[in-house]
C-alpha cells in the first residue's frame, strides 16, 4: 500500500499542475480508451484503478471543466453515457509524455522480467482478494 501510495503521488506531481487528479485522469483515460461510443457511468467505475463512491462528483468536476461530455441513453433514460470531449482528449495527448516519465522513474530500479514478475504476483493477488470477498457476500 505505501508503494501504491508513492507510485499515485508521483503520477500525480505529473497531473495535478494540469488542474486535474490522478482519480481524473484515471477517469479521461478509460473514456479515451471507451472510443466515441463512450461508457454507461457505472461501467466507468468498475474499470477505475482506485474504486470510488463518489464516481457522479468525479465526472461533474470533469464535465464543469469541459473535459468530458454526458448524454442519457436513447432506449434506457436512467443510463448516462460519459464521452471525452475534444479538450479532454488534447489534456490526455499533453499528459502522456510526462506520465511515462514519472512511471519509467518509479520503475527504473525493476527490469522488465521483475516487472513482468510483479505484474503476475500483483495480478494473483487481486484475484485471490476478489475470491475471498465474492464469498463473504
Amino acid at each position: 500500500m505505501r508503494t501504491a501510495d508513492v507510485v499515485r503521488r508521483l503520477v500525480g506531481s505529473a497531473v495535478e499542475p494540469h488542474g486535474i487528479t490522478v482519480q481524473q485522469y484515471n477517469v479521461l483515460r478509460i473514456l479515451r480508451g471507451a472510443g466515441c461510443d463512450g461508457l454507461p457511468t457505472l461501467e466507468i467505475a468498475q474499470r477505475m484503478i482506485e474504486q470510488t463512491p463518489g464516481i457522479t462528483r468525479l465526472i461533474d468536476r470533469l464535465q464543469t471543466k469541459r473535459l468530458v461530455q454526458r448524454q442519457r441513453g436513447a432506449t434506457d433514460r436512467r443510463c448516462i453515457f460519459c464521452r471525452i470531449t475534444t479538450e479532454g482528449t488534447q489534456l490526455l495527448a499533453g499528459l502522456d509524455v510526462p506520465v511515462r516519465n514519472a512511471t519509467d522513474a518509479a520503475f527504473h530500479a525493476v527490469n522488465k522480467k521483475q516487472l513482468a514478475q510483479l505484474v503476475e504476483s500483483l495480478d494473483r493477488l487481486r484475484q485471490s482478494i476478489q475470491r475471498i470477498t465474492t464469498k463473504e457476500e
